[in-house]
């Protein structure tokens, strides 16, 4: 349901609902609780309910301490009360009856964030059996409203949290959590993968078990075509389906409701509900709901319910899917971009790119490394502002620019990334960039040194074979794409590089993580290093790539280089 359309509901609705915060005091009310109370909203937003309102029967203040109603919001749980009195703006009690929703503002973690209380007007003289008939009427329609608010409820979080990401399986492992066991007590979901498989990918039961020993999961029969299986049908196309009697007598008309039924005859099924994942023609897979209790079974207002998340779930599915096969194609992109890595004399050369974790864009990372013509190595390192294609394509043309200038200039790096600055805007789409440009110079037994520039990127780190890591910060100079016409020139430094060392240049994504400072991240990226510093150089990379800081989203390109030891 719409975020609009709830409010609207809730408004219209001739019962009181007052949203309490985790504190006890009034977030919000609607207008029947003002007629209830006789107190206009203003008077009572912000504050706190047991203090404005609670009561005894002889209208004295009700202690804290003996608050049923302030006992369940610590508690968090939902719950009853009967036999209360409240106070009205008039000065009058009256007697009520409440029922206390949990609401959370995450359905995953299940954050508490306060309760939804329904409150109705009760009868005070219990005797009179037109005003018992009258207390039970009230109290069937307040039942049905609880049950209302409570599907609600959990079709807004089942919606919020299915936001939350793009990835197919963690979206139905949140969605099972959140059905189990608030409306059902199995979830099952199936997937169409291809033409007529069937993939089971979720199985959840009570305390997150699979059904009795068999892991449920993994590959299906065929859905096929002329099974009266209610499974069959959903995924055929079919309508949501309430079985009443959950496993059929008759033998199963299919291996794939043969599998079926075996689950839930094993999960003792006393009601279930099969829906479809999407709608009309667009139907991806099916929900099937488990409850094991033959005195509650499902009703129609369950199935509506269920039937809705399904079209929600279905277009997550949709969108995850698409999403994937655009990212796959971005990724092939960002890859195929990448130059080869040269052969250049005894020195040895790895380089890794990892696109974002998902839910992010490939990016502007990238690494080069290439012979110039007076015989030295150039090396690389860049990250082109932006997480899209438009930054991968930038990058594609910053480096074939970089390419020209650096082949045959043999002047110190700085002046090479000065002329780059100075052209970036005129002949490439990229509007600001960070690169490391260095190269390593002598010959192929050394000494080496290299000499290099940084356009406001993280410097190289240099590993030698005595153990020591040693950030280069020499040679900073101003971010592409930044200089302001100021007329400042980029620095450029020089160290020597010691036989069977190794030089790593990185992107920013293998140091930052939300949260984290950049000395931090700079810190264990130079401890991870040194333990991996005798490794073979692929492993070095792989390893080091494979320790990406938790929460990350960027993309990571490395270039490392190793330098030979003299042979004795």
């Amino acid at each position: 349901m719409e975020p609009g359309l709830w409010q609207q509901v809730v408004e219209q609705m001739g019962t009181a609902v007052v949203v309490i915060g985790p504190a006890g005091r009034i977030a919000a009310v609607n207008p029947a609780t003002e007629r209830l109370m006789g107190r206009p909203a203003a008077t009572m937003v912000g504050r706190d309910l047991h203090d404005l309102c609670h009561r005894d029967p002889g209208g004295a203040p009700v202690p804290r301490e003996g608050c049923p109603l302030l006992r369940v919001l610590s508690e968090g749980r939902p719950a009853r009360g009967h036999d209360d009195r409240y106070l009205r703006g008039d000065g009058r009690l009256i007697p009520v009856s409440w029922s206390a929703t949990p609401l959370t503002d995450d359905g995953v973690s299940g954050a508490f964030a306060g309760m939804a209380v329904l409150i109705v007007e009760t009868a005070a003289d219990r005797g009179a059996p037109g005003e018992r008939a009258e207390r039970a009427e009230r109290a069937a329609r307040t039942s049905a409203l609880e049950s209302l608010t409570e599907r609600l409820t959990l079709v807004a979080e089942i919606t919020d949290v299915l936001g939350q990401t793009l990835e197919v399986d963690e979206a139905l492992a949140r969605l099972s959590r959140l059905l189990v066991p608030r409306l059902a007590d199995w979830a099952a979901v199936d997937l169409r993968v291809g033409s007529g498989q069937v993939h089971r990918v979720t199985v959840t039961g009570p305390d997150g078990r699979d059904a009795g020993q068999e892991d449920w999961r993994g590959q299906l029969p065929p859905a096929g075509e002329s099974a009266q299986s209610p499974l069959v049908q959903v995924l055929n196309g079919g309508g949501p389906v309430l079985q009443d009697r959950a496993v059929p007598e008759a033998a199963s008309d299919s291996p794939l409701a043969a599998v079926q039924d075996d689950f839930l005859r094993t999960t003792g099924a006393a009601s279930v509900i099969t829906v479809p994942l999407g709608s009309g023609r667009r139907v991806t897979g099916a929900l099937t709901l488990v409850r094991t209790d033959a005195a509650r079974p499902f009703g129609t207002g369950d199935l509506d319910v269920v039937s809705d998340v399904g079209r929600r779930v279905g277009l997550v599915i949709d969108n995850a899917r698409r999403f994937g096969r655009q990212r796959a194609i971005a990724e092939a992109m960002q890859r195929n971009l990448l130059p080869p890595l040269p052969e250049h004399g005894r020195i040895r050369l790895a380089a890794r790119y990892q696109p974002a974790p998902a839910g992010s864009q490939v990016g502007g990372d990238w690494y080069d490394a290439f012979p110039l013509r007076d015989g030295s190595l150039a090396l690389v390192i860049g990250d082109v502002v932006g997480h899209d294609l438009t930054a991968a394509a930038g990058m594609a043309q910053l480096q074939g620019v970089l390419r020209s200038l650096a082949w045959d200039h043999t002047g110190p790096t700085g002046a090479v990334v000065d002329c780059l600055d100075d052209a970036m805007h005129a002949i490439t789409t990229v509007s600001m960039a960070t690169l490391v440009l260095a190269r390593v110079q002598g010959p192929d037994s050394g000494p080496w040194t290299l000499s290099w520039t940084s356009a406001g990127h993280p410097p190289p780190l240099l590993l030698t074979p005595e153990g020591n890591a040693q950030y280069l910060e020499a040679g900073q100079g101003l971010i592409l794409g930044t200089d302001l016409g100021g007329g400042s020139r980029r620095p450029s430094a020089e160290h020597a590089l010691p036989p069977g060392s190794t030089l790593l240049f990185y992107t920013d994504g293998l140091i930052e993580s939300p949260g984290s400072d950049l000395d931090t991240g700079l810190g264990r990226l130079r401890r991870h290093a040194l333990g991996l510093a005798h490794e073979p150089l692929d492993t070095l990379c792989d390893r080091l790539t494979a320790r990406m800081p938790p929460g990350s989203t960027d993309d990571v390109a490395l270039l490392a280089l190793r330098l030979p030891v003299p042979a004795r």
